[in-house]
């Protein structure tokens, strides 16, 4: 057996039809056969009806998810024109269906140019957004509707692939929050013809690609191969500020203590590493001085 690591992110491509959390739960249990750690979960949600990369933190990398979400991401999406559903997907049941037999690709074109850049974008009722404490999925599910706030997220580009109407198949990328259901019901409201996604693939995570990812059947299947596909922090944080601390360093912040500031690095989330790679803690300016947010103690 190989020397088992004691943090790190694994690239999954998750399957059709299964949850985040199933996915997690069944990592969850080959790894704490192999490690006795039951510490496993996700960076950034993926519906059962989408594949594609689903990122798995193990091991006290799940305090680092909320940094590896922040990153892009890049989906291939298919959207039929014609129908609404109450999930804005296949998955819901049909509200109202509209011809869409008129349109052509320019009128589509028109339509995405308004959805780039910075916008404002409703979530769905069937998503996992909490209002007054509960899911909206869960109140969806009641036959409930309530209110929801718009939220800013920025689609950074959208590239046609193909067009057979009425689908038309997209690559997206975005920042972090967006949710293609959302787009591609407002599509079709732009079109007046009304959209849902029928297909969804997540192709990147910030640097998690879908050409590296491991399939799920190779970590369920048994043996223990699968864990020299986990990345470590250092690698995966890589396009975050590093810096190296010396020993004294790593001792004081380990206390909770500050250390001084390290010239020309200034970003509000520094990621600190010993000699070996191993992260030591994620620090935050003060002054002149970094203060710890989050440590990592040793685990040798």
């Amino acid at each position: 057996m190989p020397d088992l690591p004691t943090a790190g992110f694994l690239n999954v491509d998750k399957p059709l039809h299964l949850t985040s959390h199933d996915v997690v739960a069944r990592v969850r249990r080959h790894y704490r056969a192999l490690t006795g750690s039951k510490k496993v979960g996700h960076a950034g949600t993926l519906d059962p009806l989408a594949d594609g990369v689903l990122v798995i933190c193990l091991g006290a990398a799940t305090r680092l998810s909320e940094y590896v979400m922040r990153g892009r991401k890049v989906y291939r999406a298919k959207i039929e024109f014609g129908a609404t559903t109450t999930t804005y997907d296949a998955a819901g049941d049909v509200l109202e269906r509209k011809s869409a037999d008129h349109l052509d690709l320019a009128d589509v074109r028109r339509a995405m140019s308004a959805f780039i850049g910075e916008i404002e974008q409703i979530p769905p009722m069937f998503s996992a957004i909490k209002v007054g404490g509960k899911k909206l999925y869960e109140l969806a599910r009641q036959g409930k509707a309530v209110e929801r706030e718009a939220r800013p997220v920025t689609i950074h580009a959208l590239n046609l692939l193909s067009w057979r109407r009425p689908v038309l198949e997209l690559e997206i990328e975005c920042s972090a929050g967006t949710y293609i259901r959302s787009l591609a019901h407002d599509l079709g409201a732009a079109l007046g013809v009304g959209a849902h996604l029928t297909g969804l693939t997540r192709t990147a995570s910030g640097s998690f690609r879908l050409r590296d990812s491991l399939a799920l059947d190779a970590v369920t299947c048994g043996g223990d191969e699968w864990l020299r596909h986990i990345i470590s922090p250092y690698d995966a944080l890589a396009h975050f500020s590093r810096v190296k601390l010396n020993a004294e360093d790593i001792v004081r912040v380990r206390h909770g203590g500050f250390i001084q500031r390290q010239p020309r690095v200034d970003d509000l989330a520094v990621f600190a590493f010993d000699a070996e790679r191993e992260l030591v803690a994620i620090l935050e300016p003060r002054g002149q001085q970094w203060k710890p947010r989050k440590v990592f103690l040793s685990e040798s």
